[in-house]
């Protein structure tokens, strides 16, 4: 398997002594004992996207010191005055093979956050997004998202987080009080299934919660769901420190498909989207 959504580093910052920061040999013990052979280390480097920074230099570094496992991509905030310089530099001198996790305080078509997409299409990265509540926001239907889809066609968006999740199911509303992970039947026409249609530059990983609560509230559509997307879906955990689940994996075991699907979900989808052998 090939996790495309791992971080190491202090995460848990705000629970420190309690909760302790991750090395890389935790996670590759980790990786290990759950069968994973290769994993995307994606650092975070906007404030509001968790109490702790990892940096993209220390991706690069981890990586370097376990090149046959790791993998790192890059990450900026856009309102830093020198984000697409980084960019450069991470993917020309650190070898970076994408960009995310992609998650700050603005709307995600902000003009900020379009340098950040102008720059990854100039390399063809593909680009790991987080949306959840006040983060890389968009409103119902995901018209924000798209009309990035449309703008960056060299970009492959790696749809993540509750908020885009939600848009799985016709009646996603933003209101409110609307749970972050809805429960229950999915109802047709929902903007995920329809952009995952529409735009070959839109992927998902199902990573964290909201990937494992999308694709188990209502099987019955999961199937026709997976049966529909399964070249473009991504296997990952949002793994992030000692003691946390992976359901997924069991998820993926268990999932009535051919093997053919079962593997690219879990390792060949990513190869091809990286260019690995």
């Amino acid at each position: 398997m090939i996790d495309f959504h791992l971080h190491i580093g202090n995460m848990f910052r705000p629970h420190y002594p309690r909760l302790q920061p991750m090395s890389v040999h935790q996670l590759l013990d980790k990786m290990d004992r759950e069968g994973i052979e290769m994993g995307v280390l994606l650092p975070l480097e906007s404030p509001e996207g968790n109490w702790g920074y990892f940096l993209t230099e220390e991706a690069a570094a981890a990586r370097d010191l376990f090149p046959e496992r790791l993998i790192a991509f890059c990450c900026a905030d856009p309102r830093y005055p020198e984000a697409t310089q980084l960019i450069d530099y991470a993917v020309n001198h650190l070898g970076c093979k994408g960009f995310g996790e992609h998650i700050n305080g603005l709307a995600f078509d902000d003009p900020l956050n379009r340098v950040l997409y102008a720059k990854c299409d100039e390399y063809g990265l593909p680009l790991v997004l987080d949306m959840t509540v006040g983060l890389c926001w968009d409103t119902v239907g995901l018209p924000r998202l798209e009309s990035c889809l449309k703008d960056y066609r060299n970009v492959t968006f790696v749809g993540h987080g509750p908020r885009f999740w939600a848009a799985i199911s016709g009646d996603d509303t933003d209101a409110e009080g609307t749970p972050m992970y809805a429960k229950g039947p999915i109802t047709p026409g929902g903007a995920v299934d329809r952009l995952l249609s529409e735009y070959d530059n839109l992927w998902v990983d199902l990573s964290a919660w909201s990937g494992f609560n999308a694709m188990t509230r209502d099987p019955e559509y999961t199937r026709g769901f997976v049966q529909r997307h399964w070249r473009k879906l991504l296997f990952g955990t949002d793994y992030l420190g000692a003691g946390m689940g992976m359901p997924i994996i069991k998820w993926l075991q268990e999932l009535q498909v051919e093997e053919e699907v079962r593997e690219a979900i879990a390792a060949g989808n990513a190869q091809r989207l990286l260019g690995l052998s």
